[in-house]
């Protein structure tokens, strides 16, 4: 990090490919490595095609693709040369795709084959160039259903005429890139359903990279295990950037995150870092950890003694390093609130992880601690240059909005002065919508967001993420939802089908048994989480959520689809 004289990607990416040239740096995981210097040329050789189709600085470049190797490769390119680069999240509906399109002006996009569906339809005036990322290939834009097979097999031809013909008349001329230039709009899922274009620069990204680094150590011998889409801040600062900033090798998936294909991933690659969000190691330890613990009568009722618990919590932290491949020095965990029940086990089990706390709109980390300073509950500190504050704190509890300022926070979003006016205060603090508290040693602590907030009939504020923590760590519950109905508290609950089978065998028992059966356990669970809140907190109604929540990328629920006005 000291080389680093210019907080630019372009910068970052020239210092990295000339000091850890011969590193390996981006692979699937069963695949050979790409070197550093093979991956500076590629980038190099990316930027001179662009060039030859007509992208300058400044131009729009959209990225919509599954996560692999090729993925960073067109990230960087598109930013060292100038241009701004645009990732989609796959799970945008087509319409979605075509809107952000459109409204970034993109004048190129780089698609994978299995998302090349949601633009085939596609037709702007800007958008001149359609690439394939799996090869790099250039799809013809009149492109129809009966041409799918042929663009995707044969596209490899024209491209090469297209580079061999380019490549005589474009040069790699070396544009300089500001640290205040822009690199990214990323458009936003968030829990309130309205999309927009968050602008983050060169300094925003480099700096948070630079100021993350600072709190955590990451070196050339790290393995990264990406398992979260490239799309999301999270995923390409802290495990994109921050890797090649490092000279540390980053290993895809090329299939979905199933424990079938994690598994012997984690015994492959033997990864030292990885990024998660919290439903990652929540279903781990749900699915095989806690019901392990609680099969046995005797090792259930000696797990709620203490002493008994935190080592039956380290036997069985040592086995959950294991299954990761056992090299594991750093899990950060970030994007959500990780459940309480979790986080304990991961704290006596001695498992190595790292909470931080963070938006799109910061690049996205604003506070975070390493493995070796967590802070039960806590989101740990601001980071380097991040200035936190709490905004017209509570007097009896401290809490209030959590605001933000610091090079990692976003120039604004994209086409939208009037929304970008709203989230900043007068003075230049960035609004996050977090309520949040400071402990006397500067740990922040994050209750929920602030339109969660519901206030109860004395007037306290009732934070309904905390109930829910609670309630996802009972029995029988996968995962659940607390909101206000009328004058009373209710929680939609997505109940843990497969432990119900398992213990109740509901799949062999009549209709009105099943009934019977889930009555019995909406009515315990409803006795043990009003057992567990405040007075003011108790639910007075459950109901059966049967289909899983929709989510964001982050995996926090879409509140506002559930949420009865």
């Amino acid at each position: 990090m000291s080389e680093l004289k210019k907080f630019t990607l372009k910068h970052v990416l020239d210092v990295s490919a000339k000091k850890y040239s011969n590193n390996p740096s981006v692979s699937f995981v069963n695949k050979s490595p790409i070197t550093y210097s093979d991956f500076k040329l590629k980038i190099d050789e990316t930027i001179k095609f662009l060039k030859s189709v007509g992208i300058t600085s400044g131009d729009k470049v959209a990225i919509l693709s599954e996560n692999q190797p090729n993925w960073g490769i067109a990230y960087f390119a598109i930013t060292s040369m100038g241009a701004v680069a645009v990732p989609i999240m796959t799970e945008f509906h087509t319409t979605e795709v075509h809107h952000i399109l459109r409204h970034s002006e993109s004048k190129a996009i780089f698609v994978s084959a299995k998302y090349f569906n949601k633009i085939e339809e596609f037709d702007s005036s800007d958008l001149n160039t359609k690439i394939l990322l799996d090869d790099f290939s250039v799809i013809p834009l009149q492109t129809k259903n009966d041409l799918i097979k042929e663009v995707i097999t044969g596209a490899k031809q024209e491209f090469a005429k297209i580079k061999e013909a380019a490549f005589k008349f474009v040069g790699l001329i070396s544009e300089e890139v500001e640290e205040d230039d822009l690199a990214l709009i990323l458009y936003t899922s968030g829990t309130t359903g309205h999309s927009k274009g968050v602008m983050l620069t060169h300094k925003n990204v480099v700096s948070n990279a630079v100021a993350t680094l600072k709190i955590v150590y990451a070196d050339e011998r790290d393995r990264f295990l990406s398992i979260l889409p490239l799309f999301h801040t999270f995923e390409s600062t802290l495990g994109l950037v921050i890797p090649i900033m490092v000279g540390a090798s980053i290993y895809y998936i090329d299939k979905p995150p199933t424990p079938a294909v994690l598994l012997p991933a984690f015994q492959k690659v033997k990864p030292t870092v990885m990024l998660a969000v919290p439903l990652v190691i929540e279903k781990i330890c749900r699915n095989k950890i806690f019901p392990e613990i609680n099969k046995k009568f005797i090792v259930r009722n000696l797990y709620k003694i203490p002493a008994v618990r935190k080592k039956l919590n380290q036997i069985a932290g040592k086995k959950l390093m294991q299954t990761f491949g056992g090299q594991l020095r750093m899990f950060c965990i970030g994007g959500a609130s990780l459940a309480e029940d979790v986080e304990l086990f991961l704290k006596e089990g001695k498992f190595p992880y790292a909470i931080g706390y963070g938006l799109t709109e910061t690049s996205p980390l604003v506070a975070g601690t390493n493995p070796e300073n967590v802070r039960f509950r806590s989101c740990g500190k601001p980071i380097l240059w991040s200035q936190v504050k709490i905004d017209n704190p509570d007097p009896k509890n401290g809490e209030g909005e959590v605001l933000i300022k610091g090079p990692n926070v976003m120039k604004g979003y994209y086409k939208d002065p009037e929304k970008t006016k709203e989230v900043f205060t007068e003075n230049g603090w960035f609004k996050s919508g977090d309520l949040g508290v400071f402990d006397k040693d500067g740990y922040l602590y994050i209750k929920g967001r602030s339109k969660n907030v519901i206030i109860g009939p004395n007037g306290k504020n009732i934070y309904p993420e905390e109930i829910e923590s609670i309630i996802n760590s009972l029995p029988f519950v996968a995962e659940s939802l607390v909101m206000e109905k009328g004058e009373i508290l209710i929680a939609k609950i997505y109940p843990n089908y497969d432990e119900i089978d398992l213990h109740y065998n509901i799949k062999k028992q009549s209709e009105p048994e099943v009934r019977e059966i889930k009555n019995k356990i909406f009515s315990n669970l409803l006795t043990q989480i009003n057992e567990r809140v405040n007075t003011f907190s108790r639910i007075n109604k459950i109901i059966e959520q049967t289909i899983p929540f929709e989510k964001t990328p982050t995996q926090k629920i879409k509140r506002f689809l559930y949420i009865e006005n």
